[in-house]
C-alpha cells in the first residue's frame, strides 16, 4: 500500500521528482533518529520529534526547495 507521503513524490513531474527523491534519501540516511512525516501536504523531516526541514515545490515556477526550520539547532561536523 502506498503511503500518502509517497504520493507527494510520485505526483511530481521530472526532473523535480528525481531531485526530491534524492534529497529525501540523503536526509533520511544522515541519522537513524530522522523520520519523515507530512504537514500541510508537504514532506517534513524530524529529528527526535522536532521538525528541522521540509521539501516543497513553488506553485508558480515549479522549482523544488529544501528549507530548514528556524527552531532547530543543527550541529554539523565537517570532519566526519
Amino acid at each position: 500500500m502506498i503511503r500518502e507521503i509517497d504520493n507527494y513524490y510520485l505526483n511530481q513531474s521530472e526532473p523535480n521528482k528525481s531531485c526530491l527523491l534524492a534529497l529525501r534519501s540523503i536526509i533520511l540516511e544522515q541519522d537513524k533518529d530522522i523520520t519523515e512525516t507530512q504537514k500541510y501536504g508537504i514532506p517534513c523531516f524530524c529529528n527526535k520529534k522536532k521538525m528541522f526541514c521540509y521539501l516543497w515545490t513553488d506553485r508558480k515556477t515549479h522549482e523544488p526547495f529544501f528549507t530548514f526550520s528556524c527552531s532547530f539547532f543543527v550541529n554539523l561536523s565537517l570532519t566526519e
